[in-house]
């Protein structure tokens, strides 16, 4: 009796079907290429979520970041590429495949022997460096901090003094003048346009202490945009973070500002003293004469930066107030 007659008289309804074979399907090598993505920027980060702009006049798109890139991160101000669902309709979610190679980035580390880099904002072109005249009182160190890293991330910096009611500006303006630093004073209800002029047509960020007027600041550049604000502990002098994460908005009169959470640190471990120096094409023409290894700091006896001030092609003050910067990482 053949197999197909025993199947035919037996009960049994599964008893002609045989066995798969073990044989696995062949992995492909051949990689999606995602022609059909569309591009965008992340404006915002939130708990493994990011809100990413399409086009201006359509919604926000949230997305999630996809395997394929690995522990690659993806920071605000990045220009990514999205599969998915990119009508930024309630419920949906798009998905992050490719992140476009980085014009420039801010980044800092945690203290300054700590190895690992962390990145702030990507794709800025000016940084703007917010301190507070009073309550709480500036951080001359915490700006140069951010100063060396704004020169080393090439960015071009500004200076921002809130809370001009409250202390005179002309002191920490004088400190920074050598350095040929834009700086701009403000306080609450004045007018605003000489800082709208600096920010017009850039993507600049916003970095600084806590309690320093960060997000009050953006509140009056854009209003009705409802960046939550607190008061300074009377107690210890510093502010409350209120900005927890970053979050890039688009000005009224064009360009981007980007509002960061406050810092209490602000290490520099990734910082080398000739990526600073390139920053100033005066200085880096005379250091090109510094016998190797010269640090361009007070204890360097050959240093040409000192024999520029000696045969008057440097200002003294210009070389001083370099110095004091240098010293935030040296």
């Amino acid at each position: 009796m053949s197999r197909r007659q025993r199947d035919a008289i037996t009960d049994d309804p599964h008893s002609g079907f045989d066995r798969p074979s073990r044989r696995s399907r062949p992995r492909t090598k051949e990689r999606p290429t995602y022609d059909a993505a569309v591009e965008a920027m992340v404006v915002t980060v939130d708990r493994g979520r990011y809100r990413c702009l399409v086009a201006d006049d359509l919604p926000l798109v949230t997305a999630t970041k996809a395997r394929a890139l690995g522990r690659k991160g993806v920071i605000v101000g990045d220009r990514v590429r999205l599969v998915g669902d990119t009508s930024g309709a309630e419920g949906t979610l798009g998905r992050i495949v490719e992140v476009d190679e980085r014009e420039t980035v801010l980044r800092r580390t945690a203290d300054d022997d700590d190895p690992f880099e962390r990145p702030i904002v990507a794709n800025a072109d000016q940084l703007a460096i917010v301190a507070a005249l009073a309550d709480p009182p500036p951080r001359v160190g915490m700006i140069d901090r951010i100063l060396v890293a704004a020169y080393d991330a090439g960015l071009e910096p500004l200076l921002v003094l809130t809370k001009a009611d409250l202390a005179d500006p002309d002191g920490l303006m004088a400190t920074y003048r050598p350095l040929g630093l834009h700086v701009v004073a403000v306080e609450p209800g004045a007018d605003l346009s000489e800082l709208r002029d600096a920010l017009a047509g850039h993507r600049r960020a916003l970095v600084g202490h806590s309690g320093v007027g960060k997000s009050t600041l953006v509140n009056a550049l854009i209003p009705g945009v409802g960046r939550e604000v607190g008061e300074v502990n009377e107690v210890t002098g510093r502010g409350r973070h209120t900005s927890t994460s970053a979050i890039a908005l688009r000005l009224p009169g064009g360009g981007w500002v980007i509002d960061t959470p406050g810092v209490r640190s602000f290490g520099l471990s990734h910082v080398t003293p000739d990526s600073v120096v390139a920053a100033f094409p005066d200085l880096s023409e005379i250091v090109e004469d510094c016998p190797r290894g010269c640090r361009h700091d007070s204890s360097e006896p050959e240093c040409a930066l000192d024999v520029a001030v000696a045969d008057g092609r440097l200002a003294p003050e210009r070389l001083e107030s370099f110095r004091r910067m240098e010293k935030a990482f040296t």
